[in-house]
């Protein structure tokens, strides 16, 4: 089926090139044209302005975001209002704050324009082994693109799991796991690497893939960039990043009263690690100092 398609970034491009795989045919834009003309080389269509994109699609449209979420996808949105008529469709597969979703939701069904958030997992492999979609909305908007769904999904890996939000609520307490199971890998890998044996990582996280009850495709991960950096990582700064949805994950369970301590935990150790030297340690051992005289370390 006919589809348009805006973000060629990492996950976006692979996206297109999988459903140009299956056939279907997709109009492309990017901010950047190189971008552009790179995947219509592969066999999408080219597009090179919104007003554009949306002159080559037929009736009723159907659009793809793939944004940064935030003000990126607002912006994005709201110029493709301009151009979008009653009975299209908009398609937000970025990592969109589900409280956004229902707003859009309710704005653009007042223009007769369709809403749907698709929170996608699969990153960078997802070319290969396919995206798993958790895609909120209503059902009229949702079944006409099942076809593109299934094309980007692996089997058993799309599944229409409630109204509007809800595609991307799922999404959010996925990644919120996603958090917790990295940070106890983190932490069983460093205790590995600080004992008195010369163990090699690579090989035990390729061990425990072969039916043990911790096997992962995060762990089959951790062996590949234990194989291309070594054990020590020695290349890569321990600084970590996040994308705001395990802020979102811990604010639903305080909102809820679910005691969600290893995601929040792990959070806040994130957080920690962008300090060069921690303020809150430094009164720790001030403290230690003070009531019983132990070392204080200077530098």
């Amino acid at each position: 089926m006919e589809l348009g398609f805006i973000g060629l970034g990492r996950m976006g491009a692979n996206m297109v090139r999988r459903l140009i795989k299956d056939d279907h045919e997709i109009v492309v834009y990017n901010r950047t044209p190189e971008k552009t003309k790179e995947i219509a080389g592969e066999g999408a269509k080219p597009s090179f302005s919104i007003e554009e994109l949306v002159g080559m699609l037929a009736k009723p449209r159907a659009v793809w975001v793939m944004v940064p979420a935030g003000d990126a996808t607002e912006a994005q949105i709201a110029e493709l209002l301009e151009h979008l008529e009653p009975g299209d469709t908009i398609v937000d597969g970025g990592n969109t704050n589900f409280h956004d979703d229902i707003r859009r939701h309710a704005d653009l069904s007042a223009k007769g324009v369709n809403y749907i958030d698709a929170g996608t997992s699969g990153g960078i492999w997802g070319l290969q082994v396919g995206y798993c979609l958790m895609v909120g909305g209503d059902a009229a908007a949702v079944d006409p693109l099942i076809p593109i769904f299934t094309s980007l999904a692996p089997p058993g890996g799309f599944l229409h799991v409630g109204g509007p939000g809800a595609g991307h609520y799922v999404k959010m307490v996925h990644n919120g796991i996603e958090y917790g199971l990295m940070q106890a890998y983190a932490e069983g890998f460093e205790i590995l690497h600080a004992s008195d044996y010369e163990l090699d990582l690579a090989a035990i996280s390729d061990l425990w893939m072969q039916g043990s009850v911790v096997r992962s495709w995060l762990l089959e991960l951790a062996a590949r960039a234990f194989k291309a950096n070594g054990a020590d990582l020695e290349h890569i700064k321990g600084y970590v990043a996040d994308s705001g949805e395990g802020r979102w994950t811990i604010q639903e369970a305080i909102d809820h009263d679910v005691p969600a301590p290893v995601i929040t935990l792990s959070l806040l150790t994130r957080f920690r690690s962008r300090q060069d030297d921690s303020y809150g340690a430094k009164v720790l051992a001030a403290l230690r100092n003070e009531f019983g005289g132990h070392e204080v370390k200077t530098e």
